[in-house]
């Protein structure tokens, strides 16, 4: 989940939380209900917010669903931008990610 840090708050990228889907699997929706159940805002189409007194509470959450075996590692893992400082409370469950390249096309 791309993520990035506004101190003191951490957002996730709008696209990279779970959706809730009435008839998916249990366990994404569980998901998605409690990272919901302690973000700060979670609205439709918006960043979600983490304040820094959850982020314990979150990396437990983000293991806990990692080592269950049922979700993704892109699912569960914070993922900052190349080079940008990650607190030491999130670092068991964040990690570093070079820029996209934008894809050129087939070289002629």
């Amino acid at each position: 989940m791309r993520a990035r840090i506004d101190s003191p708050i951490l957002y996730l990228h709008q696209d990279d939380v779970p959706p809730y889907k009435k008839s998916g699997s249990v366990v994404r929706n569980n998901y998605f209900w409690a990272l919901r159940s302690i973000a700060d805002r979670a609205f439709f189409n918006q960043d979600w917010e983490f304040a820094d007194e959850v982020w314990p509470a979150l990396v437990r959450m983000l293991t806990s669903f990692a080592e269950s075996g049922y979700l993704g590692f892109s699912e569960t893992m914070l993922e900052f931008a190349e080079g940008e400082d990650i607190p030491a409370v999130l670092k068991p469950m964040a990690t570093w990610v070079a820029p996209e390249e934008e894809d050129e096309g087939p070289e002629d």
